[in-house]
This record gives C-alpha cells, sequence and structure tokens, in this order.
C-alpha cells in the first residue's frame, strides 16, 4: 500500500510538472504572437538574435506592447496601474496573465531586477499625462531614460552583463533610436497630442508650434531637424562601441539596433526632413542591408 501512495505522489508530482510545462509553452507563444503582429518587433528581436533567446525576447516585449498600448491606444492610467500589480505578483512568483507567466520564467533564470519594467510604465505613464519638454536634458532625462534605456539594459541581463559602462553605452544607442523615432513620427506624435521637440530648440532655431501644426517646411524648422538628427547620430554612433565589449551572440544585434535608428535618420535627411507629407520609413531591402552589414560587423553612418 505504501508504494501505492509513493507511486501515486510520483505521478501526481511528474503530472503537475508537466501541465506547467505546457502552461509555460503556451506563455511563451502568446509573448510571440503580441511581438509578431508588430513592424516594431525588428528593433526588439531581429532574425539574427540566438533562437534561444528568442522566447526571452517575446516575453520583454509583450509586456511593453501591452503596457504601451494602455498608454498610447486607450490612454488608461488604471489598466496601467493593473499592469503594475501583475508584474509584482510575478516577481513574487505567483503569475496570472500568460505574459507574466513567460516573463516570470525569464527574470527568474536571468535574474534581471524589476527596475527596468517599472521604469518602461513610469514612461507610459508620462504619455498618457503628457506636457511635452523643455529642454532635450528634460527629454533625455525625464522620458528616455524610463522609455527606451530599459530595454537595452534587459537585454544586456540575458546576455549576462551587468556593469555600468556597457549599460551607459547602451542607453545611447537606445535613446539615439527613440530620438529618431520621435523625428520620423512628428506628424504621428502630433495627432495623439505629443511634441517632443523641446520646447528650447523651438525657440532657438525660430519655429512655431502654429507652424507645427500646418506642417511648414521652411529654412527655419530644416536647420531645427537638422540639429535634431545630428544629435541622434551622435549617440548612435558613439553608442554602437557596445559591440566590440560583447560576445558574437548579441554584437550583430547592436549592429543592428544602431544601424536601424541611423538608417531611420538617412531617410529623414533624404526626404529634405519633410516629416509631414510622407512618414520617412524603412524598407524591406534598408532592412536586408542592415542585417548584411550587421552580419560583416559593420556600421553605415
Amino acid at each position: 500500500m505504501g508504494q501505492v501512495r509513493t507511486e501515486y505522489r510520483l505521478n501526481s508530482a511528474a503530472s503537475k510538472r508537466a501541465a506547467e510545462a505546457a502552461d509555460l509553452a503556451r506563455a511563451y507563444e502568446y509573448c510571440a504572437r503580441i511581438a509578431k503582429s508588430h513592424y516594431e518587433n525588428f528593433t526588439i528581436a531581429s532574425w539574427l538574435m540566438p533562437r534561444a533567446m528568442r522566447p526571452h525576447m517575446y516575453a520583454i516585449y509583450a509586456y511593453s506592447r501591452v503596457a504601451d498600448d494602455f498608454a498610447d491606444e486607450e490612454r488608461d492610467l488604471a489598466q496601467l496601474d493593473k499592469w503594475e500589480r501583475e508584474l509584482d505578483l510575478a516577481y513574487a512568483g505567483a503569475p496570472r496573465h500568460p505574459v507574466f507567466v513567460a516573463l516570470a520564467d525569464t527574470v527568474r533564470r536571468f535574474d534581471i531586477p524589476r527596475q527596468p519594467f517599472a521604469d518602461l510604465l513610469r514612461a507610459f505613464r508620462s504619455d498618457v499625462e503628457f506636457e511635452g519638454f523643455e529642454t532635450m536634458d528634460d527629454l533625455i532625462g525625464g522620458y528616455t531614460r524610463y522609455s527606451a534605456n530599459p530595454v537595452g539594459r534587459l537585454v544586456l541581463y540575458l546576455f549576462g552583463y551587468r556593469d555600468a559602462r556597457r549599460q551607459e553605452l547602451s542607453d545611447q544607442v537606445c535613446t539615439g533610436l527613440q530620438l529618431a523615432n520621435f523625428w520620423q513620427d512628428i506628424k504621428l506624435d502630433w495627432e495623439k497630442g505629443r511634441v517632443y521637440l523641446p520646447r528650447q530648440h523651438l525657440v532657438r532655431f525660430g519655429y512655431s508650434i502654429e507652424e507645427l501644426r500646418a506642417g511648414v517646411i521652411n529654412d527655419n524648422f530644416r536647420a531645427l531637424m537638422r540639429h535634431e538628427v545630428d544629435f541622434a547620430r551622435d549617440l548612435l554612433v558613439g553608442g554602437a562601441l557596445l559591440h566590440k565589449l560583447v560576445d558574437a551572440r548579441l554584437r550583430r544585434d547592436i549592429l543592428m539596433f544602431a544601424g536601424g535608428g541611423l538608417a531611420i535618420l538617412r531617410a529623414i535627411e533624404a526626404a529634405g526632413y519633410d516629416v509631414f507629407r510622407r512618414r520617412p520609413r524603412l524598407h524591406k531591402r534598408d532592412y536586408l542591408r542592415l542585417g548584411w552589414n550587421a552580419f560583416r560587423g559593420g556600421l553605415r553612418v
């Protein structure tokens, strides 16, 4: 009888483990569907990333994507608060939502701290209660520090890098890429009630909010955009030195991150800085060229 009870307990434990493994697999598949349904996925998990790392990248991306939708599409602070409570449950070992079932496994495997995930939520909340930025320092220190830089740091954690020097370079790449996206999407952001251009820069270059509203392209606007594009380029090029400080598994993706931002900046320049009539964007051939350059270890400035 005792042997029967032992076998029953063993079988029950095995069944429980199998069920948990199946739930975890479904959770990662759920995150992958979210990631693959958005074109921004290119910047988060490029095809150059090691296959074993992709599920964890998808989990991180899905967490960010859903929260971003709460802020961008629904403008719902209450939903962001609920999302943070789910984050707390995941770190307490009791995840409920599929995204957090996968994320809890990822953060446990790679010993990822909670702070980068909380920082992302801080940025999303500021999008709901958007007030704009007086200076570039305000934009970087009060926004991209929380909206962009945590993503790069999370990637570094996945690959076992936790030091300040690599994080600093990663921050430069992520901030540069975020700024490139802002300058690419000036019109779209205006339609959402957001202007990321620092107010101090608008005054400095003699370009008004009224002109921005009307989509005016003049010499002042081109000078303003040239300044912003050059600043973002310097960040991307400087931060791309990170690729020399990581192993081959991550090196190419860093070049893809930085190269993608630089390609967006070139597209803005090629359009004569006219981001109002047609959104400067990358095409399939651009992505192929980026992949080829990254494979060769190069970066086109």
